[in-house]
């Protein structure tokens, strides 16, 4: 093989810049869609599980609607399809503020809430029924029982589930590149178009992204072990 490896390219000069807005760019962008996701995901498989059917059937609607849409296409959607929509003040303040940004991090957390409500509901469901009822019986409202006994134990449930969402979240950052956000993978190609470098800029990309996701499923795994619920394991199916 002829190839004679440059690692120097990843940090001399312009590129090395360009790697580090990268990530930063997708820690930012998956952090605040994480958040959106996690709101998302408690809301509805929260809703998906009450007595009411009305807020389980609009639960369920969201869950299966973007459980089946590609996140590409709703990528494209809030990029190409909602700036049109919305007032002109509000499009000249999107579109001056990074629309790409903001289209791929909605993307990804109204995406990514879809799976958390998934696996949050499997949480609820693992709980044994006879909590529910002893808030019940203690007085508690359906709203009340959910909120200070129901939701607190299921979180704690979900950490290994949801740890695996997290991880697929930011993952799929990289789809942003798609609609031209300099998030990690945009950056490598750019690296790669600039310096004709291939093997370089996509292993620095390789390794950043193994290194990212190795930090969060290690802080994760310690909180598990804090807030381990001996004797409940939560089934996500």
């Amino acid at each position: 093989m002829n190839y004679q490896f440059n690692w120097s390219v990843l940090w001399s000069g312009q590129t090395g810049a360009w790697l580090l807005q990268g990530v930063l760019v997708t820690l930012e962008i998956s952090a605040l869609a994480w958040v959106l996701a996690a709101a998302l995901g408690v809301f509805s498989g929260a809703l998906r599980t009450v007595p009411y059917r009305p807020l389980r059937a609009l639960a369920t609607f969201y869950v299966e609607f973007f459980r089946n849409v590609p996140l590409l296409v709703w990528m494209f959607f809030w990029y190409f399809g909602v700036p049109p929509l919305l007032p002109a003040v509000v499009q000249n303040w999107v579109f001056s503020h990074g629309a790409e940004f903001w289209a791929g991090m909605f993307a990804l957390g109204v995406y990514h809430g879809a799976r958390f409500s998934e696996v949050l509901r499997s949480g609820i469901q693992s709980i044994p029924r006879t909590q529910f009822e002893a808030a019940q019986a203690m007085g508690f409202t359906t709203w009340q029982a959910y909120r200070l006994v129901i939701l607190p134990v299921a979180l704690r449930l979900i950490v290994p589930p949801a740890t695996s969402e997290s991880l697929n979240l930011l993952k799929n950052s990289s789809v942003a590149l798609t609609i031209s956000v300099a998030e990690l993978t945009f950056q490598t190609r750019q690296i790669e178009t600039y310096t004709a470098r291939a093997i370089e800029a996509l292993t620095a990309g390789t390794l950043i992204y193994l290194v990212l996701c190795l930090s969060i499923a290690t802080i994760m795994a310690r909180v598990e072990r804090r807030f381990a619920i001996p004797g409940l394991i939560v089934r996500v199916g």
